[in-house]
């Protein structure tokens, strides 16, 4: 008789990374919509800005279906308290929205790892956060700069994420995960103006700076899918359903390069620029760290 040893198969965790946009979020919802119909389930997920908020109800266990519902009668002002620029809402419409959908939930709830990113305007630094309350640390994500006011958050001062890191998909990459796939629902992002006034100035700036920051997180992702979603507005809801049809219809475009990826059979990669940089990710991911907290 012969016996044979049995070998188990090999195990490693698929992070999911949720980038910032604003209201283009309703991307993050389609394509989630075409995970779960293709049976691909992420083990740990990270978010920005709005992507921590997608993250935080699908770390929690909430279906597509059950977040598109909860956003079906939302409106702009439930969200935000004033129009004016420099004169920021408070984050209350955002936490009530967070409350209603997972309660005072906090990271030990969670039915999956779930990382926030934000970044510490007392440091300057980018923060990590696994602990705590997740309703606020969302918040603290989505906090941008002139729109919302920044959140207090034990010994910090939280504000948008996309600050420094808005697809933070290096954030699963240094958690375990051997494969990261990132949605990115603002690819556009990094357009100017020709405007003079000081308000689109300051607009123009930001999205500049976060498009520098896009670059960074499509380097340590191994698939991104990248939602068309120019025609609309981040601070605005018309064209939800457009912009989760956009999420929806290109994540089904990426699904068989994902099973591929995810098999452990991928095939031979061309060579290309983000290749090279991912062979030296270890050394970037090295002088970034001492502007990084991990909470």
């Amino acid at each position: 008789m012969k016996w044979f040893k049995k070998t188990e198969k090999k195990k490693f965790k698929i992070g999911l990374a949720f980038g910032g946009g604003g209201t283009k979020g309703f991307a993050h919802l389609g394509a989630l919509k075409a995970f779960e119909e293709n049976d691909i389930v992420f083990d740990e997920v990270a978010g920005t800005s709005v992507g921590s908020m997608v993250a935080s109800l699908y770390a929690f266990g909430l279906s597509s279906d059950e977040m598109l519902k909860m956003t079906k009668n939302l409106k702009v002002s439930d969200i935000r308290n004033s129009k004016l620029f420099f004169v920021p809402s408070k984050t209350e419409g955002l936490e009530n929205f967070i409350k209603y959908a997972i309660g005072d939930a906090h990271f030990e709830d969670m039915k999956k790892p779930l990382t926030v990113v934000a970044v510490d305007v007392k440091s300057g630094k980018e923060v990590h956060i696994t602990k705590g309350s997740v309703v606020k640390a969302v918040a603290g994500s989505c906090a941008v700069p002139g729109i919302f006011q920044s959140v207090p958050f034990g010994e910090y001062l939280l504000a948008d994420g996309g600050l420094q890191n808005t697809i933070p998909a290096d954030v699963l990459r240094n958690s375990g995960c051997k494969y990261v796939v990132s949605i990115d629902v603002n690819p556009t992002r990094g357009y100017g103006t020709d405007s003079t006034k000081l308000v689109d100035i300051l607009f123009a700036s930001m999205r500049i700076m976060m498009k520098g920051n896009a670059v960074k997180g499509k380097i340590y992702s191994d698939i991104v899918i990248e939602a068309d979603t120019s025609k609309y507005k981040s601070t605005k809801l018309d064209g939800a359903e457009e912009m989760y049809k956009a999420g929806y219809e290109q994540a089904l475009k990426m699904i068989p390069k994902i099973k591929e990826l995810i098999s452990e059979k991928p095939e031979k990669k061309k060579f290309n620029l983000f290749g090279l940089f991912k062979r030296n990710k270890k050394n970037i991911l090295k002088t970034e760290k001492n502007n990084i907290i991990s909470e």
